[in-house]
């Protein structure tokens, strides 16, 4: 006998251009419908809305009742105020990156979706990327991280400052794949176009001894998001945009040569929907009410060491 499969409504939050992606991705999926979309801009969300068959909503508050999950894809200064009045609601969440301006905001986040039950996903997308997906199976006691990610000047995340905008990405990749306690960081930022830090630099030390050296910045000339991997059987340089993976091996001399070599390898991904996978992992959470890939917690470990690079930043001095 086939199983019946629920049909679940759902809500995008934010018409912008990480908005109009999530509610594109729920629309294609079977056994959803996109009731909502929500946006204050109200020629965007009936843009939106004409174009995905839903019905377009001014104010998120009107949700309630009406959904069983929302994407919220909001400015991230609107995130706690939004997350929590649909959590409260009984409405499962799936809420973009940055989890929260503040750290206390995420905080009170992961402990009302504890309190009320609800499956609340943070949409660190990086987790999706399948070269991210396959690091898992390769990186064994790295040594060293550095993370480059860079961006010409959008005014798109310029509610927050290029640590809760961009850095969180490579962070989270770094505590998914090689979980640590942090034992002590330096860390300076820059405002250059913004009131807020543009350029960032944190050399993170881990207590197992990983060193990370994260630069994002969101004033670059050009785009770059990469990360590498150092570890003692091999350098691992991952293409966040070009889904790749490079591995540099050391082999044993050859005969008669003094000094071993190097191999390498090339692992090409492919395009792939990591959004696609995301939305549909989060849909899957809601089903069978298990936690989900990037869970509550998740988030706040993030959350917790961006706050703690930020002051540093602002104290110009070492953390213990």
């Amino acid at each position: 006998m086939r199983k019946t499969v629920v049909e679940l409504r759902a809500a995008v939050i934010g018409a912008g251009r990480l908005g109009t992606l999530h509610a594109r991705k729920y629309a294609a999926i079977a056994g959803i419908t996109l009731a909502h979309v929500v946006d204050i801009d109200a020629e965007r969300v009936g843009a939106l809305a004409k174009e995905v068959g839903a019905t377009p909503l001014a104010d998120y508050r009107m949700l309630v009742g009406k959904v069983d999950l929302v994407t919220v894809a909001s400015p991230g200064v609107t995130h706690h105020e939004i997350a929590s009045a649909m959590l409260k609601a009984g409405i499962d969440v799936l809420l973009e990156k940055p989890m929260a301006e503040k750290l206390t905001q995420a905080r009170d986040l992961a402990a009302l979706a504890s309190a009320s039950k609800r499956v609340l996903q943070i949409g660190h997308l990086e987790r999706f990327n399948p070269a991210v997906v396959h690091l898992h199976s390769i990186v064994k006691n790295p040594r060293f991280v550095e993370c480059h990610r860079l961006a010409p000047f959008t005014e798109r995340g310029t509610d927050v400052d290029v640590v809760l905008d961009l850095m969180v990405h490579d962070l989270d990749v770094i505590l998914s794949v090689a979980p640590s306690e942090v034992a002590s960081l330096e860390a300076v930022g820059v405002a250059i176009l913004t009131d807020r830090i543009d350029l960032a630099n944190a050399r993170v030390r881990f207590q197992s001894g990983l060193i990370a050296n994260l630069v994002s910045s969101r004033v670059s000339a050009r785009r770059e998001r990469k990360i590498r991997f150092f570890q003692p059987d091999a350098y691992i340089s991952v293409d966040y945009e070009a889904r790749s993976i490079q591995i540099f091996r050391r082999t044993p001399p050859v005969r008669g040569a003094q000094f071993p070599t190097i191999s390498a390898e090339q692992i090409d991904f492919g395009e792939g929907d990591p959004l696609a996978d995301e939305v549909k992992a989060f849909v899957e959470s809601v089903r069978s009410r298990s936690t989900p890939a990037v869970s509550a917690e998740d988030g706040l470990r993030v959350m917790e060491l961006t706050e703690r690079i930020k002051q540093v930043m602002l104290t110009d001095s070492v953390a213990p």
